[in-house]
């Protein structure tokens, strides 16, 4: 049927306004799509340049050199050395159980550090390179460059890593190293991105963790171009971090050697102060450990025995031990008697051999007593009643207050770990603590050191120098950073009367070069070294009227836990007190036989900076001493630092 010519002009219309819209849409999306075309390649040009170049360039950290640490004389205590591993690289090797049955034909590979190898391989990236054996000698690199062509994939490499070169002597000093772990990560708030590079290793003990932050440096920094799978094609620039500060200690490696090696097997402890200027000369705990064997991961062989050993190896008893300190106590209560004039030092008081107190019998170690006896004798003999009945007319206010004083009862700022603040008794504490009121008993037990008076050996030496100085010295064990001196220990005057503390320092005296005194076997003879000290027993068991009854049990018939700790502090020379030492035993029985020994030979050695010469000692003694001299001379390999540098 033919179109009429007004229908055909309307289809007409019909299309043309079709072919209008269209059009205008297609030039309409042809315009936005070259408009966003030119916004992408014009105008945001630079913006997507960079981030095409930041996803071909990565920035990665360089793990700074660890700063080292050295003894007062320059030797090294801790040290970097080169370190070499054999690492695998998965897409290299092709089968890698095959190549690692080679590589355990050239090398000793350890089974379980192969285990931990294959299920890092798995979980890592081809490329990446893992860790097969480390610590590996130098004759283990030279094998496995050599077979080379049958080891595809596998290469040594080197780095650095810590090496303790006096072992034992400074575990609970310098402390050790270990690899980062998560929960280090996580006990810091805003942990350093160094600290996230594989097998990085910061302090975890001792000066070495109390003093991270300046021996860990900071990291450098290489920018390193890599392919679209994350694969390393060339290195572009590099900028070296800054190393560690260089730490120097108080301490005389020579001396903390032979201090170690005279304790022996014994569980105990050693504190060498310098009275001048508070410098730790000697801070020996034993027994010890080797720190080396820490840094790789210590084998479950090598570290069950350090922790079930009852003489607690990984503890530092200098500063993490407290004790009853016994009768080192006593210079703190008759000199808060003598700063109060509460006593002279010629008033007597008549020791029976034990005191009635709140209708209980406190005893004096002598059971027949000690009759009237004064300040000086009190000092020299011993006399638990006397010091009884002087803490009765003190009170244990004052008491505590002057053991502060002398440095007993709170921490001492030392980069160490976990040190002590001790006890010094109030009645507030107990009521805080215990819920309960403090009563006279408290009070008279405090008096000898016993109760719930606690002390470490540091804090003895500390008290120790004090008296021999008056003066508020304080422990420094960190002597210089980076060659810069720190501030000295030697600290300010007391405040106390001279006279009354050259009465306690007298008696001191006589407590070591009296016939009569509890430490004159442990005299010495030479003049102007001569020595004052004061013997310390104090008690870890209960000791019933039953048993007193029929005659206390002596210390070598009950077992080791159940005997006695054995305490002598001392200073020398009497005249010109240059060194303080404190000595602890653990269960060693009396503080005048197991401790006084102890501290006469390591405060020889150190005032003499060597081998004393046998007039130092009485004559009845030179024969054994000889002997102990040799002994120790054979039992220590490091003792002759001729060289700083010595491994």
């Amino acid at each position: 049927m033919r179109r009429s010519r007004a229908d055909s002009e309307a289809s007409h219309s019909k299309l043309s306004r079709r072919a209008v819209l269209l059009g205008s849409a297609q030039l309409l999306f042809m315009g936005g799509l070259a408009a966003r075309m030119n916004y992408l390649q014009v105008d945001q040009a630079d913006q997507f340049r960079l981030l095409a170049e930041e996803n071909r360039i990565n920035i990665r950290l360089i793990p700074p050199a660890r700063g080292e640490i050295f003894d007062r004389n320059g030797v090294r205590l801790a040290q970097n050395v080169p370190s070499y591993r054999i690492v695998i690289v998965r897409e290299d090797a092709d089968d890698v159980d095959a190549v690692m049955d080679r590589l355990g034909k050239v090398i000793d590979l350890d089974p379980e550090m192969r285990d931990r190898a294959m299920a890092e391989i798995k979980r890592s990236a081809p490329f990446l390179p893992v860790t097969v054996a480390d610590d590996v000698t130098w004759d283990e690199v030279s094998r496995v460059s050599v077979n080379a062509p049958a080891l595809p994939g596998v290469s040594p490499e080197v780095g650095l890593t810590r090496v303790y070169p006096r072992g034992s002597d400074f575990a609970h000093i310098v402390g050790r190293v270990g690899r980062v772990s998560q929960a280090d990560l996580d006990a810091l708030e805003n942990p350093d991105a160094v600290l996230r590079i594989p097998r990085f290793q910061i302090g975890k003990i001792n000066v070495e963790a109390r003093q991270e932050s300046l021996l860990r440096g900071s990291a450098g920094t290489k920018q390193v171009e890599v392919n679209a799978t994350g694969r390393v094609m060339r290195e572009l620039a590099r900028r070296e971090g800054q190393s560690g500060a260089d730490l120097q200690l108080t301490i005389d490696s020579k001396l903390q050697n032979f201090v170690q090696a005279r304790l022996g097997s014994e569980s105990a402890a050693v504190v060498i102060m310098d009275c001048e200027n508070g410098d730790l000369v000697a801070n020996a705990s034993s027994p010890s450990y080797d720190p080396n064997l820490f840094i790789g991961g210590i084998s479950s062989a090598d570290y069950n025995p350090l922790l079930q050993s009852e003489y607690r190896p990984l503890v530092n008893k200098t500063v993490q031990g407290t004790y009853p300190p016994g009768s080192t106590y006593k210079m703190v209560v008759a000199m808060a008697a003598l700063e109060e004039g509460i006593v002279g030092p010629e008033e007597t008081v008549y020791c029976p051999g034990h005191l009635e107190v709140g209708g209980r019998r406190f005893h004096c170690w002598k059971r027949a007593g000690h009759g009237w006896i004064d300040l000086e004798n009190s000092l020299k003999q011993s006399c638990d009643v006397y010091y009884y009945d002087l803490a009765m007319k003190v009170g244990i206010e004052k008491i505590s207050a002057m053991a502060n004083r002398f440095g007993l009862g709170w921490k001492h700022d030392l980069p160490l770990s976990s040190v002590a603040a001790g006890l010094a008794p109030t009645k507030e504490w107990k009521q805080a603590t215990k819920g309960d009121s403090w009563v006279i008993g408290d009070t008279v037990n405090a008096s000898i050191g016993q109760g719930f008076t606690l002390s470490s050996p540091l804090q003895l030496a500390v008290m120790t120098a004090r008296i021999a100085t008056n003066r508020a010295v304080v422990p420094r064990l960190i002597k210089s950073i980076d060659g810069v001196e720190q501030p000295s220990g030697a600290g300010e005057p007391l405040g106390m009367n001279e006279n009354n503390m050259r009465q306690v320092r007298k008696g001191m005296y006589s407590v070591v070069n009296d016939r009569r005194g509890t430490g004159y076997r442990s005299r010495v003879i030479a003049e102007g070294v001569r020595m004052a000290g004061k013997s310390g027993t104090s008690q870890v068991r209960n000791i019933t009227a039953a048993e007193r009854a029929r005659g206390v049990s002596r210390n070598e018939d009950l077992p080791w836990e159940r005997r006695d700790h054995a305490l002598f502090v001392a200073f020398a020379p009497y005249d010109k007190p240059r060194y303080a030492v404190s000595v602890l035993v653990e269960h060693g029985g009396g503080g005048s036989t197991a401790a006084a020994p102890i501290a006469r030979d390591v405060i020889l050695q150190a005032i003499y900076g060597g081998e004393p010469p046998l007039e130092a000692y009485p004559t009845a003694d030179r024969g054994r001493i000889a002997e102990q001299q040799k002994a120790l001379r054979a039992i220590q390999p490091q003792a002759d630092f001729s060289g700083k540098d010595q491994a």
